[in-house]
């Protein structure tokens, strides 16, 4: 059989021989010398072949050459380094060497005239016995004695937008070298952008992101285990950050400690936003992934509240400033222009003390006075303040050992914010009758010890009697059955999930430990867990305390094993042994939906086609539900939170927790009791208790809503408290509906007719009566199809004015009211 004809074969020879003669002008290099330059088209490859170094050009919208250093290993070129990044050449004349007088030189050959276009200066003696070299650890460095001597110059120093592990960032106090990366100015010119990141120094030194020259993220000072501004930052099994500070410098380095996968890069980088991203080369899927990013939140940006302000995102799903104890607005509103000292307040006086301010990033630490001294407690610190009448604040050094003192001296104390149960201790000085307003507590004539004492002997009789009643009814329940198995919970029904034995999950999960904690809802936990056959796992553990977390995964397990649709998340199996009930599903690499919606810098990777692509996945997923599966599932939570995204971030709906199973002919139930998330509910359900598929409906419409405008539903528009859902209405109502669109998406004029119907449709299933409301299987064909919509009709706003429904969080389940969230919010990459 002829794989090409006899008029194939001659270009093909041709090609053939073009491709020999390019190879035969460029090879790999080991070392640049005097005597071995490096031209374009030749690269230097580092040892172990990691790094590469040659000429590039960024994207094909560029002609520019440059010389810079990339992963050899990662299929698309990652740069990490860059020499002549404010001075491109516009061809392929330039030659990489070392020069007579033992530079690195950058030269432009064109015409047979010697241009420097960029070098090293380090030296000025002549130096024949030069080499340099690239490092696997992606340094390149300029020795002399033939490459075995000290090192003179290194490319570490110098950094481009890329922080790599075992680089430093920061300053050499003796030789005044301050290494700072600086963005690209686009993804197709590396040269020096807008965005830097570098360490200050003065007072106790502290992080910072500057954009244009002027602070844009004050990332904080350093803690013990990271950075104020990142309370989340802990030890971690593969990497640590060691931060020295000494008389010689000031610097911060990445050091990996385990290398599992010596194809698992990862690199930091500061992009042209002004964000700092860490990313990992998951070789299995061939693509980077972002395992962090900052900055993250409104409060994030530098004194976005004013002086003695706290900035809390999590005060009634609206930011607010609030001013530190002790001090009041400068306005009448709030601490937005900054907080004062209440009137008629003097220091050093009788009585004064401290209030804790707990889960905070510290303020602005360039003025604070600081005492590392080993044997400085916090209690030693304390009473130096309170010595000090010009000392309004203190706080530890290092958060977990509570060694060292941070004073402030000076009533404008800057850039404070609040953190959910994590972040550091910071303890304001305040008057005696301040102090009398936080310390009254209701103990009585006990007195606070009496007090505590009576509650703990009470508690812990309380628990000896209802874990003996607990022991004799369940050794009773457990004869009358029969049985003393360890799987109690009934499989009928659910033989088709597989089970897996509870010390592989152990193993798998490193035993549940912290680091492999990426998420928490009222049910429980979720970790993620890596099995022996080297599948990524995400471990659902219920809670051991709630029985509604028992019901819940009944349900889920009776329901998600007989489901199998790609916008469903998979489940792998269970493990019910002892008191331990968990669900074990596939890993997804991105996080929920609602992480990147609402997302400043997250939604830039969203654009107007994945958006719509994750709204039709997700009605196709209902749809499933509805009509296509072996049972009629309503779901009855469905949110932002309860879809996660994949690798190539198709949306998979998850936590059947909350959902019921319909008779093949049921359209509709019930209940007394209302569960599932302010917000997305139909009105009848939160309002009657009567769910059905248009009560999905409803909840997917405010979804769509979202999606297209990056909004959570419950917020301030206009200036009012008010939803998303009202908002959108009266804008369409007006013709203005393209106003609410995301701004990253609303530039797309091309899709403006798919976005408005987009807008509508989501208006047509937020109607007020579920009988106007379109099925599913009506919404998918208007989302695929390009037919004539019918004009909406008012939504319901039952929650318009309510102050209890604010939270997308707030869930009510089936004994309270009102309770925490039983679904998992997913907080890390899954």
């Amino acid at each position: 059989m002829k794989l090409f004809s006899a008029n194939q074969l001659v270009p093909i020879k041709i090609l053939s021989i073009l491709l020999f003669l390019h190879c035969s002008s460029c090879h790999s290099l080991t070392t640049i010398s005097t005597k071995q330059p490096l031209k374009d088209g030749d690269v230097l490859l580092s040892t172990g072949e990691v790094f590469a170094l040659g000429f590039f050009t960024p994207s094909n919208n560029s002609k520019n050459r440059y010389v810079g250093i990339w992963f050899h290993k990662v299929p698309k070129q990652t740069v990490v380094w860059v020499a002549n990044r404010d001075n491109p050449l516009n061809d392929s004349s330039g030659v990489f060497s070392i020069n007579t007088h033992g530079n690195l030189v950058l030269n432009h050959t064109k015409n047979q005239n010697l241009n420097t276009i960029w070098s090293s200066n380090v030296s000025a003696s002549s130096r024949i016995d030069i080499l340099a070299e690239l490092l696997d650890s992606g340094n390149l460095v300029l020795r002399d004695s033939g490459g075995r001597g000290k090192v003179l110059w290194q490319s570490f120093d110098y950094p481009s937008d890329t922080l790599l592990p075992f680089a430093k960032l920061g300053l050499d106090r003796k030789s005044g070298l301050n290494r700072i990366l600086t963005s690209w100015k686009s993804l197709d010119d590396p040269s020096f952008g807008s965005a830097t990141i570098r360490i200050d120094p003065t007072g106790y030194p502290q992080f910072f992101i500057y954009k244009n020259g002027e602070p844009f993220w004050r990332v904080g000072s350093w803690t013990g285990p990271g950075w104020s501004g990142i309370p989340e930052m802990v030890p971690d099994p593969v990497q640590s950050v060691v931060f020295t500070n000494n008389a010689d410098e000031v610097t911060v380095m990445n050091v990996v400690k385990i290398i599992k996968d010596p194809a698992a890069f990862e690199r930091n980088v500061l992009d042209e936003t002004g964000q700092i991203l860490r990313n990992i080369w998951r070789a299995q899927e061939n693509r980077w992934i972002v395992a962090w990013s900052g900055p993250s939140e409104e409060c994030d940006r530098y004194r976005r509240c004013g002086s003695n302000s706290i900035c809390d995102p999590y005060k009634k799903e609206k930011l607010e400033c609030v001013c530190l104890p002790g001090f009041e607005p400068k306005n009448l509103r709030d601490g937005s222009n900054g907080c004062m000292r209440k009137k008629n307040v003097s220091t050093c006086e009788s009585g004064e003390g401290f209030v804790k301010v707990a889960y905070v990033k510290v303020p602005e630490t360039s003025k604070a006075q600081v005492d590392n001294n080993k044997s400085m407690s916090l209690d030693d610190c304390k009473e130096t303040c309170l010595k000090d009448c010009s000392c309004t604040a203190y706080t530890s050094v290092n958060k977990i050992t509570h060694i060292g003192c941070l004073t402030w001296h000076s009533d404008d104390m800057e850039d404070i914010r609040a953190f959910n149960g994590t972040g550091q201790d910071f303890y304001v000085r305040v008057d005696a009758v301040e102090l009398a307003k936080y310390e009254r507590k209701p103990y009585g004539s006990l007195g606070k010890k009496g007090f505590v004492t009576v509650i703990v002997v009470s508690i812990f009789l309380f628990i000896l009697v209802a874990t003996s009643l607990l022991y004799w009814f369940v050794k009773k329940a457990r004869h009358a059955k029969g049985t003393h198995s360890n799987y109690e919970v009934d499989r009928e029904g659910n033989s088709d999930v597989p089970f897996f034995d509870l010390s592989d999950i152990i193993e798998a999960t490193n035993n549940f430990s912290i680091a492999n904690k990426i998420g928490q809802g009222g049910f429980g936990s979720v970790y993620k867990g890596l099995l022996k056959n080297g599948m990524e796992i995400a471990v659902k553990r219920l809670s051991k305390y709630a029985e509604q977390s028992i019901e819940g995964f009944k349900t889920e397990v009776a329901i998600i094993a007989k489901l199998q649709h790609r916008n469903l998340v998979r489940i792998l199996g269970c493990c019910i042994q002892g008191e331990d009930h968990l669900l074990i599903y596939e890993y997804m690499p991105n996080k929920s939906l609602d992480s990147f919606i609402f997302d400043a810098a997250k939604k830039l990777q969203l654009d107007w086609r994945k958006r719509f692509n994750i709204i039709c996945g997700i009605a196709r997923g209902i749809l499933y539900l509805h009509q296509d599966s072996r049972l009629r599932i309503i779901h009855r939570d469905l949110k932002a939170s309860n879809i996660l995204l994949d690798f190539a971030l198709n949306p998979k709906i998850t936590d059947f927790g909350m959902a019921r199973i319909f008779g093949g002919d049921q359209i509709q139930a019930n209940t007394e009791h209302v569960v599932g998330t302010y917000g997305y509910m139909s009105p009848e359900y939160a309002m009657e208790g009567l769910f059905s598929i248009k009560s999905d409906v409803y909840s997917f419409g405010v979804l769509l809503l979202e999606i297209v405008t990056s909004r959570k539903n419950s917020g301030y528009y206009d200036g009012i408290n008010s939803s998303l859902v009202k908002h959108v209405w009266d804008l369409w109502k007006e013709g203005r509906a393209l106003e609410i669109v995301d701004p990253s998406i609303k530039c797309e004029t091309c899709l403006e007719h798919e976005v408005v119907k987009c807008i509508q449709i989501g208006l047509l299933c937020v109607q007020e009566y579920a009988s106007d409301r379109p099925t599913m299987l009506e919404v998918v064909s208007m989302l695929e199809n390009g037919s004539t919509l019918h004009p909406p009709k008012p939504p319901a706003f039952v929650f318009k004015n309510s102050t209890s429904d604010q939270s997308n969080q707030a869930t009510m389940t089936e004994e309270f009211t009102c309770s925490n969230e039983m679904s998992t919010t997913v907080t890390e990459d899954r």
